[in-house]
Order: C-alpha cells, then sequence, then structure tokens
C-alpha cells in the first residue's frame, strides 16, 4: 500500500470545516486504490498569532520538507490586519519551498451556472499556469518620503531567464499531458511591458520550436486574454502567464467556471512539497454553522492526488463529484440554496464520499 505524509493546515474561518470534508472524500477514493495517509495538524493562522504573537514557528518550514505534500483549508482572520498572515504563511511557504508553479484548472462541472451566456462545460475546460515566485510578488523596490507630499513607491517586477524557462517548460508539459487542442497561450503585454515580457515571449518561442513542435505556440495580450476568456472560453487550452497577470486571470477563471467556492488551485514545486487549497477565502462569519459548499477543497485533494502520481483514485475524487452534482440534490452552492436544501458543509462531503464507492 501507497503511502503519502500529508501536512494539514486548516487555517482560519470555515477553513477547517471544508478541509475536514475534502481529506474525508480524500482518503474514501484513496483506500480504493490501495493509498493510505499519515496526516500532521498544523494550527498556523490568526487565532495562533493572537494568541502568541507567532505566525510561522522557526521549524516551521523544515517541518513541511519532511512532508508529501499540503492540503490547506484558508487562511484570513478579521481580527488579524490583512497582509500579516498571507505574507507570513502563504508567501512564505510558497518562496521557501520554491512552488514556483500556480496551477489553475478552470473547469466547468455539470448543473454548476456560469455567468457566462450560451457556455457548457463542453466550452469550458482550460488551465492557467502561473508563475508563482517571481514578478511584483518578490516585494522589490521601496519608499521614499513617505507620508509627504513628495512620497516616492516602487515595487519593481523582476525576472530571470531561469524563472521563466521553469514555468514554460511546466506548461509545454501541461499541455503535452493534457493532450486536448495541444495549445499553449502566453498571456503577457510585450506592446507596453517591452523588457519583461520581451524576455517571455523570446523564450517561449525558442523552447516552443527547439523542445515541443508538437504545441502549437499562441499569443494574447492579456486585456485580450480577459476578453476572450468571457467571449469565447473554448478557445483555450492551456494558458501561461506571470505573476500578477496570473493573480488576475485566474480570478477571472473563477467566475467562469462558477465562482470561488468550485476552483481550487495547486502551488507546485515539481521536485519538492507542493501545497494545494481551495480558492475561496476564509468566510469568517460562516465561520461554525456547517453551511459552507466544500467542493472547492474536495476538489484540491484531487489535484493533490493527481500530483503525487495517483491517477486513479484523483479520477474517482472527480467522477464522485460529478455523480453528486448530477443527482441534483443541491439546487445550487450559495449558503441560501444549501440551507434551503437540508445540506450542509458535513452532508455535501458524506454524499461526496459515498459517491466514490459508487463510480
Amino acid at each position: 500500500m501507497a503511502k503519502y505524509k500529508i501536512a494539514l493546515m486548516p487555517g482560519d474561518g470555515t477553513g477547517p470545516e471544508v478541509l475536514r470534508e475534502g481529506l474525508k472524500v480524500l482518503e474514501a477514493a484513496a483506500s480504493r486504490y490501495g493509498v493510505a495517509f499519515e496526516t500532521t495538524d498544523y494550527d498556523w493562522g490568526g487565532d495562533r498569532f493572537l494568541a502568541t504573537g507567532e505566525v510561522l514557528p522557526e521549524s516551521g518550514i523544515e517541518e513541511l520538507k519532511g512532508q508529501d505534500a499540503i492540503y490547506l483549508g484558508a487562511i484570513g482572520h478579521p481580527d488579524v490586519k490583512p497582509g500579516i498572515l498571507e505574507k507570513g504563511i502563504l508567501l512564505r511557504v510558497r518562496f521557501e519551498l520554491d512552488q514556483y508553479i500556480n496551477l489553475r484548472p478552470v473547469k466547468l462541472y455539470p448543473t454548476i451556472e456560469t455567468p457566462v451566456k450560451d457556455k457548457g462545460p463542453e466550452d469550458i475546460d482550460f488551465v492557467v499556469v502561473r508563475e508563482n515566485c517571481g514578478g511584483l510578488y518578490t516585494g522589490l523596490g521601496g519608499v521614499a518620503r513617505k507620508g509627504t507630499p513628495h512620497e516616492v513607491a516602487v515595487q519593481q517586477m523582476v525576472y530571470t531567464r531561469q524563472e521563466v524557462d521553469r514555468c514554460l517548460r511546466y506548461a509545454f508539459e501541461t499541455t503535452r499531458k493534457r493532450n486536448k487542442t495541444k495549445t499553449l497561450t502566453l498571456c503577457g503585454k510585450t506592446n507596453v511591458l517591452t523588457y519583461v515580457y520581451d524576455l517571455w515571449e523570446r523564450a517561449f518561442l525558442e523552447m516552443g520550436e527547439k523542445e515541443y513542435p508538437d504545441i502549437k505556440c499562441d499569443y494574447a495580450h492579456v486585456d485580450a486574454t480577459t476578453m476572450w476568456m468571457v467571449k469565447n472560453p473554448e478557445w483555450f487550452d492551456v494558458i501561461v502567464t506571470g505573476n500578477m497577470f496570473g493573480d488576475i486571470i485566474t480570478d477571472l477563471g473563477a467566475m467562469v467556471q462558477g465562482g470561488m467556492g468550485v476552483a481550487a488551485g495547486g502551488n507546485i514545486n515539481p521536485d519538492g512539497v507542493s501545497m494545494f487549497e481551495p480558492i475561496g477565502g476564509s468566510a469568517p462569519k460562516y465561520t461554525g454553522q456547517n453551511v459552507i459548499n466544500p467542493i472547492a477543497c474536495i476538489s484540491a485533494g484531487q489535484m493533490l492526488l493527481e500530483h503525487l502520481g495517483e491517477e486513479e483514485a484523483a479520477g474517482c475524487v472527480e467522477k464522485a463529484l460529478v455523480a453528486f452534482l448530477e443527482s441534483r440534490v443541491l439546487p445550487g452552492l450559495s449558503v441560501k440554496q444549501i440551507k434551503e436544501s437540508g445540506m450542509s458543509t458535513t452532508k455535501i462531503g458524506d454524499a461526496i464520499a459515498e459517491w466514490t464507492t459508487k463510480v
């Protein structure tokens, strides 16, 4: 039996509730295929910070390096100033574990409504590969004369060829593995960001020509990308882009696929420890009410299994999720609809876990 060490980071608000259901479904599917987990809980989040003043213990990163993957609920506490937990936990883990890929599937499942008119599951099925450790998010820059009329603020977008190449290679490999239309689209802004995205475009075309002749290379400015994601999402197979543009277009992608409640993502180090999470926030006002939809966290668990190479178990999670949605037990995924249906966070997790035994 394959056994993996999984770090559980429930986090804040409703994070522990959705992570509980995600783990329930993940374990139910995995057990069918001879896969087991040894889990370790980490209480990093707002409550710990308020009680101890500590965001992430010094030993934290080293402990995570001994895990096979990280499964996250949500980070964000209403009594903690924005940025403290996000930078101190999420960004630190991302940077120190060199999780240089943010992987965001954009897939519309049956019965889930999309705000995009006249589009269905056959039209919305693409992946965004976002560079995750470079660009504007590295914090290079500074402030001078703060608080005066002459204040200057500088934040720099910096990329090395090595950072660009490794992200592009992951995107090309993802496109080849999906084997859909075998089209990789570079999302950039070469007409304005003429240094950074010239580097991206040159590296993209060189790698495509030399190493991936079977992959069609396409390009779209970021503004055009947002338009086509709404007008013709079926045009996309895999999109690769830098950190800031990726942050923006993946949230648009989440809306296209039906909302934050169904969007999952992975922070990937292909040769190290990766972290998987639902994209929605901690929703603190619903904490403890058992009314949050856990589907995004369940999909994050599916991604975790895929990353570990457990393709059959991952496929079982997706089939169970689709079967649950097609059973139409839920009229929708909002808190109001979950309450009116008589379902709950726990009941949704139970139902999908049961479906893993049938599909």
